[in-house]
């Protein structure tokens, strides 16, 4: 990847210790055009990455600054753990995950591995985001040690929202091409959930209507891949802290055990999770990606 921000300045930042977050442009190999994705390095130099991906309306600088919950959460989650914290424009504003925007995704990861020997990438989201994570995750499970989706859906060919913005990114209307809105439904694509998950609904979300990613949990579950479900039967379309820190925590503790893993760090610290549906990694035994092995 030809980067337009020097690499050196990102190394110089992590040596110092936490960063603020650093603007980074890129020429897409797609269409050649420039993009670009923060960066928030951790204090040592990080061999995991943790990936966040905005909401239809925002950029990639939504989850690198704002302070909803889910924001705050994923940068915290990635500060506690070391992780370098990355959140790309994915084609902002109206993503959606369509092929120009996967195509970015795929070439911030490999530059990621390659110019900054990143070994394990864990990919989060809310709402287009946890859509899109979703989708990318089921497209591309080699890359992805470990995904978290908020308040997404799993399934395009029933989804009646922002259809003009998931039309201009997927290259045409549902009804014209009704094969790639499948294509892009991780619903239909359980079996490539090959890595741990982590969903949040929200019973009264009219926004993105949880119902495909309740299904889509129900199957992974039936397939020996549960996932952690946390829904809020009054829940809407948003997920709050303790929530989103819960799934993060649980697709991390998947990638890295290889034995039976412990529950949730908002179990482990008390916090409320009554009136979850949820099974935790206990219950569920240990899966997903090995921990890396040699010297980090």
């Amino acid at each position: 990847m030809r980067r337009l921000f020097p690499l050196a300045f990102l190394l110089l930042a992590a040596a110092d210790g936490p960063s603020k977050p650093v603007d980074v442009a890129f020429v897409a190999a797609a269409d050649g055009t420039e993009q670009r994705y923060v960066v928030i390095e951790p204090a040592a130099p990080a061999v995991d990455a943790l990936i966040a991906l905005h909401g239809h309306g925002s950029d990639r600088w939504q989850f690198a600054t704002s302070d909803r919950d889910e924001a705050r959460a994923a940068r915290d989650f990635a500060k506690a753990r070391g992780m370098l914290f990355v959140s790309p424009d994915y084609r902002a504003k109206t993503s959606w995950m369509g092929p120009k925007a996967e195509a970015d995704l795929v070439q911030i990861i490999a530059d990621l591995k390659a110019a900054r020997g990143v070994r394990r990438v864990f990919l989060c989201g809310g709402s287009m985001g946890g859509t899109s994570a979703l989708t990318f995750a089921a497209l591309h499970p080699d890359l992805i040690a470990g995904v978290a989706a908020m308040n997404g859906t799993a399934n395009h060919l029933e989804y009646e929202g922002f259809q003009d913005a998931i039309a201009e990114s997927f290259g045409g209307s549902k009804a014209a091409i009704p094969d790639e809105y499948k294509n892009r439904s991780a619903e239909y694509r359980p079996e490539r959930f090959t890595m741990p998950v982590g969903l949040t609904t929200g019973g009264r979300d009219d926004v993105v209507p949880p119902q495909s990613v309740l299904r889509l949990a129900d199957v992974l579950k039936k397939i020996g891949r549960p996932p952690l479900l946390i829904h809020r039967e009054d829940g809407g379309h948003a997920t709050a802290y303790d929530d989103a820190r819960a799934i993060l925590e649980h697709v991390a503790l998947g990638a890295d055990c290889e034995r039976p893993r412990p529950a949730p760090a908002a179990e482990r610290s008390g916090a409320d999770l009554s009136g979850l549906d949820h099974e935790s990694p206990a219950e569920a035994g240990c899966w997903g990606s090995p921990a890396p092995s040699g010297p980090l």
